[in-house]
């Protein structure tokens, strides 16, 4: 401790040294982001985390010459809290008496005091009401743009990993479902609509789904560094990228999907200069046009990126919406949905055969040897077996008794603990195949759960029922669903820190937006839809005890077309309408994994309740059990059809 104590010490004195000689700074900012505002960033972009030492996915620092603080939600207050040194303060998010990062900064700053971050850092979305609110406090905002943290990184005793090059590679049209050119054409005609000239793409797995490509850039994310922009007039794309990271391939790809006459390569680093370009190419074109030149840039996107596009802000306005990306992904199309499907059965008997050899392994052998890593490694083992297996789509959060109230906890050879019957287990993973992306997590014990344990899971598997038979109009926001998971937990003064839903990408990131399920308000939610997919995982911690969450992929589907109904028609799930005709939806679940029977309380189930967990166990043994034959895990198929027994049975 005492060498981590000195090293976050060292850095800090040297940032702050940077900060008084660079316009006299007195406070730095440093979010989790790289330059395309990733939530999942490479070790090479991990600023925050190497100035802080914590490394969650979600914090932002700020440092001033007498103080380091780190803001983070929920999620991460006991991770942060071990990680972080004394030199540091926690910051904790949504609490009441947590102040949010601009009014802590008015609050404490000197008068007329010069506050620095990153442009490429931070969105334009947190920049504008960041300036706004430092501006009329009396001080100012200001753009650096050689990143102070890459100084001190250079001149630390740990070596800076690489900035990733990985290779790029076609996603074919069997598996995306829609070409390049079909997307293009969808893009064009909502460029259209909102009268943009140009169109500015800088999310990278936008850039993955527009162009049918995959990357390995990102750890578990299948993406790579660049950027597109689409030209209305003339039909132009511009691809800001590497192209020495890919091969003939590509190329051809490409070509089959008939955009190669419009494509222009350009340089990943010039991603600024190109932006100017393009955008002064079309003023010079219409200068003798009273017409403005519309760049449509999301909000999300780095301030930089924003600043650049109005070159000449007199002659150029901005459309900050949401890209028409954002939608058209999170809406899988049927060869996605598909695939969606398949992948989370396939997966379904990687997980029979892990828990089925970890119950064999614990109970029955009495092994003492297995820990929160191996045991990990073992699925992943199982899960790379499976046909079209590519690789993890996050680090499995493998976490036994007290580590199971660390929300996204990830084991570390410090902190693996050895699993033991007599601890809860709480295993949060997922893999990413060539059709589909799969998230999941269980709760198990593998030997006597106590009665509180039993309550609170059959608490957070009543919620998590309750949101998985709900019916809603269509377009109706996400965050309007989130207490249907959370009532019963709340009727025991009992709560979870952490959204209850997010969207899932199609072979992309495991959290995927606009849309989401959450107390948190989403303002890029466009509304929930058919075919989208989310996550359905309630939960609840009990801090140096347990944790317990029920995570399962749930897919949108129409119960009632939006219009006229025939009222002699019988309609499903006992409805007597469809929401005067805006349509109703409903939820089915795609994830095959049993619940585990001995950590539910049937008396405090519903008969409704039961037969619903009865109908999916059923269900899972039906779809997962051919899946094992193929795979020849005969014990996993015994392990499978003894767990999805009905709940009386």
């Amino acid at each position: 401790m005492t060498s981590q104590l000195a090293s976050s010490a060292v850095r800090l004195a040297r940032l702050r040294a940077l900060m008084k000689s660079s316009s006299e700074l007195k406070a730095y900012i440093i979010p989790t982001a790289d330059a395309h505002q990733s939530e999942y960033i490479s070790s090479y972009d991990s600023k925050r985390a190497f100035i802080s030492g914590f490394t969650g996915s979600a914090g932002t620092v700020i440092v001033t010459p007498d103080e380091a603080l780190l803001w983070t939600d929920g999620r991460y207050y006991l991770q942060a809290s071990t990680q972080l040194d004394s030199n540091w303060q926690l910051m904790k998010e949504s609490l009441p008496t947590t102040l949010s990062r601009d009014k802590w900064l008015v609050k404490n700053l000197p008068p007329k005091s010069n506050v620095g971050a990153n442009p490429m850092l931070l969105s334009n979305a947190e920049w504008e009401p960041l300036q706004t609110a430092l501006h009329k406090a009396g001080h100012t905002l200001i753009p650096v743009e050689t990143d102070l943290i890459d100084t001190v990184w250079n001149e630390d005793e740990i070596e800076r990993p690489k900035q990733p090059s990985n290779s790029i590679f076609p996603l074919p049209l069997k598996f995306s479902g829609k070409s390049i050119s079909e997307k293009l054409n969808d893009i064009r005609e909502k460029m259209v609509e909102k009268n943009a000239s140009i169109l500015i793409i800088t999310a990278l797995d936008s850039v993955a789904y527009l162009l049918n490509l995959r990357g390995s850039d990102i750890p578990y994310n299948p993406v790579f560094y660049s950027y597109v922009i689409v030209t209305r007039q003339p039909d132009q794309i511009h691809f800001v990228t590497r192209p020495e990271l890919f091969d003939q391939s590509v190329e051809a790809h490409f070509d089959q999907e008939g955009i190669k006459e419009q494509l222009k390569i350009h340089p990943y680093t010039d991603i600024l200069n190109v932006v100017q370009e393009i955008v002064t190419t079309y003023l010079t074109a219409k200068s003798e046009s009273d017409e403005d030149t519309i760049v449509w840039v999301s909000h999300g996107s780095s301030r930089a990126i924003h600043l650049a596009a109005k070159v000449i802000s007199s002659k150029t306005d901005l459309v900050t919406d949401i890209t028409p990306i954002d939608a058209m992904k999170a809406v899988k199309n049927d060869v996605e949905t598909q695939g969606m499907i398949n992948s989370h059965v396939r997966d379904g008997a990687a997980l029979a055969q892990f828990f089925s050899w970890l119950e064999d392994e614990l109970v029955n052998k009495g092994n003492k040897s297995i820990s929160e890593i191996s045991a990990a490694d073992a699925l992943e083992k199982f899960r790379s077996q499976l046909p079209l297996y590519v690789g993890l789509s996050f680090n499995t959060i493998s976490s036994s008794g007290p580590n199971g109230a660390v929300i996204h906890y990830d084991p570390e050879p410090e902190t693996n603990r050895i699993l033991s019957v007599d601890d809860l287990y709480l295993c949060d993973s997922g893999a990413q195949f060539w059709d589909g992306t799969t998230d999941v997590t269980r709760t198990m014990h593998f030997g006597q759960p106590t009665k509180d344990q039993i309550e609170a899971f059959t608490l957070v598997l009543k919620g998590q029922i309750a949101l998985g038979t709900s019916v809603f109009p269509t377009r109706i926001k996400g965050n309007v669903l989130d207490t249907l998971a959370r009532r019963y937990l709340w009727q025991k003064g009992m709560n979870y820190a952490h959204g209850t839903g997010h969207g899932i990408g199609y072979f992309l990131n495991v959290h995927e937006g606009p849309m989401g399920i959450s107390w948190r308000e989403m303002p890029d939610d466009p509304g929930l839809v058919s075919n989208m997919f989310l996550s359905n995982e309630p939960g609840y911690y009990e801090n140096g005890e347990y944790g317990i969450r029920i995570e399962d992929i749930i897919r949108i589907v129409t119960l009632v077309p939006p219009g006229d109904i025939n009222t002699d028609t019988p309609l499903p799930r006992g409805l007597r309408g469809n929401f005067a005709g805006q349509g109703a939806l409903g939820f089915e679940t795609i994830t095959m994994s049993p619940i585990q029977r001995k950590m539910i309380d049937i008396n405090m189930l519903t008969d409704e309740e039961i037969q619903y967990i009865d109908n999916y166990h059923s269900m899972v043994l039906k779809k997962v059990s051919p899946v094992l034959d193929s795979l020849q895990w005969g014990s996993a198929k015994s392990w499978l059809a003894e767990n999805t027994k009905p709940l009386r049975g």
